[in-house]
């Protein structure tokens, strides 16, 4: 009788190992400013230096291209020894013009998993580097260039 309270300790301890492997862990990568960071900048008045002291360069996973910058945020959830699983991605695109001024501020996301503009400030028709934004969403594999396009 005196070790069924060490059996009993044991399996406890077993048990909550098992049940803390088996419970998520979110991973956070890369940056993307939120909607009161981004309702900061003014469209058609901000430049690329105003923009950068308001809210950073694009950092690790981020891209400087041409006249816009991209912030790109990843999610990924793991549960126990499983291979990671990306929930997120959310890519902010800032355009700017010849004289480096904002044109648009646009932020793109997953949505059933197309990508959708999730929400938009612009002065012309939209980001000009597509190409980029295709390359951003179409890393995992799983999405295609051509649901950017309707295609």
């Amino acid at each position: 009788m005196g070790y069924t309270p060490w059996r009993m300790v044991i399996a406890v301890l077993v048990l909550g190992l098992v049940a803390a492997a088996c419970s998520p862990t979110m991973r956070f990568h890369g940056y993307a400013p939120g909607d009161e960071e981004l309702a900061e900048i003014q469209v058609g008045r901000d430049t690329r230096e105003t923009v950068a002291d308001k809210i950073g360069l694009p950092g690790m996973g981020g891209v400087m291209e041409g006249s816009g910058w991209y912030y790109v945020q990843s999610d990924w959830r793991q549960m126990g020894p499983r291979a990671p699983v990306e929930v997120d991605r959310q890519v902010v695109a800032i355009s700017f013009d010849a004289r480096d001024v904002v044109t648009n501020v646009e932020r793109f996301g997953l949505a059933d998993g197309e990508i959708v503009a999730l929400s938009r400030r612009v002065t012309d028709t939209g980001p000009r580097g597509m190409t980029v934004l295709r390359s951003i969403f179409g890393v995992l594999g799983q999405f295609s260039p051509q649901m950017l396009t309707g295609g």
